[in-house]
């Protein structure tokens, strides 16, 4: 099979003839359709998330048809259409695990950091950790239903149901949950990069009813502030947005250090967390949840053998939605 794997931080992507692999017990083995390429497969890349399998083969936004189904493999079909997520795999014992918060397992494993994901043509993945994907969506539209649209939905869950939300970064998860709050009757405030009239006039096309610069005031207090964008700096402003008793989630896997602020942002009840990760139960609620909004991705899509190239644009912000791979063929 042709994968696209990451050698050493830092480098550039290889193109290379690997064996095809053999599902284990409770593994599914995957012919990869499409997979999104994810600010947090760039952060894998550069070096920022520590410790990767190397080599290894990035992605986790894999839509693709299982193939073969390994010993205790239950539910699915040889022919079914499914995604993986990041969440590869968990210890099913530990306290989170048994609490029904597998998102905070002791001792996770994640797709394309510590297991191969989908930057190639098959790849394996734990049963338990796969979606049925919704027929209304092709597979690259899918694909980035697979992170931005399940940790957006966890991001969105956790700020609350006040009436007005702010969203910091403008990118392929902002542009899903935009749609799911306007559809809930919700106003979105986008707050994008300085001077990115492109992108705050794609967010006021998605329902945005104001875009505006990501260093500038707010133009009314908002319930709540997600934040998208990898910038720690952001969160002192966005507690500047929120009203009393607020609440501003950081949404990304990784963030630049957040500068000291004055105590009085935080206080009459701001309150700041942050999101990690997904449970099944996100899973299983958001995909039964978008067709019916309907949420509609929009992808730039790339072959396989260009996924380098997609995550420089990605880094240089030049991707409207979201970028996928497409696998020849498909």
């Amino acid at each position: 099979m042709k994968a696209m794997v990451l050698e050493r931080a830092g480098q550039p992507l290889r193109l290379l003839d690997l064996p095809i692999p053999r599902p284990g017990a409770g593994q599914i083995l995957i012919q990869v359709k499409a997979c999104g390429v994810c600010r947090t497969d760039l952060h894998v890349y550069e070096g920022d998330l520590k410790n990767p399998k190397l080599p290894l083969i990035l992605g986790h936004e894999i839509v693709g048809v299982v193939t073969e189904i390994g010993d205790g493999g239950e539910g699915l079909r040889v022919g079914d259409r499914v995604g993986v997520p990041w969440l590869g795999k968990t210890c099913g014992t530990c306290p989170y695990c048994l609490s029904g918060r597998e998102n905070l397992c002791d001792r996770p494993l994640f797709t394309g950091y510590q297991l191969d994901g989908g930057y190639a043509e098959y790849t394996l993945a734990d049963y338990r950790y796969c979606f049925p994907i919704p027929e209304e969506y092709s597979d690259a539209e899918a694909a980035p239903l697979l992170c931005a649209g399940l940790i957006g939905y966890r991001a969105f869950r956790m700020a609350g149901d006040g009436p007005c939300v702010g969203i910091y970064g403008f990118g392929a998860a902002a542009h899903i949950i935009a749609q799911i709050a306007r559809h809930q009757g919700r106003e979105v405030y986008a707050f994008t990069r300085p001077g990115d009239s492109k992108g705050q006039e794609f967010a006021r096309r998605l329902g945005a009813i104001w875009a505006g610069d990501s260093d500038g005031p707010a133009p009314k207090a908002l319930d709540a502030a997600i934040i998208f964008a990898p910038v720690g700096s952001l969160l002192p402003q966005a507690l500047q947005a929120v009203a009393k008793g607020g609440i501003v989630v950081c949404a990304g896997i990784h963030m630049s250090d957040i500068p000291s602020f004055p105590y009085r942002l935080l206080w009459e009840e701001r309150i700041v967390r942050s999101v990690a990760n997904l449970t099944r139960r996100d899973g299983l609620e958001f995909f039964e949840i978008a067709p019916k909004v309907p949420v509609r991705t929009e992808v730039e899509t790339f072959p396989l053998a260009e996924a380098h190239g997609a995550l420089e644009r990605l880094k240089r912000g030049q991707i409207q939605g979201a970028a996928v791979l497409v696998m020849e063929g498909s």
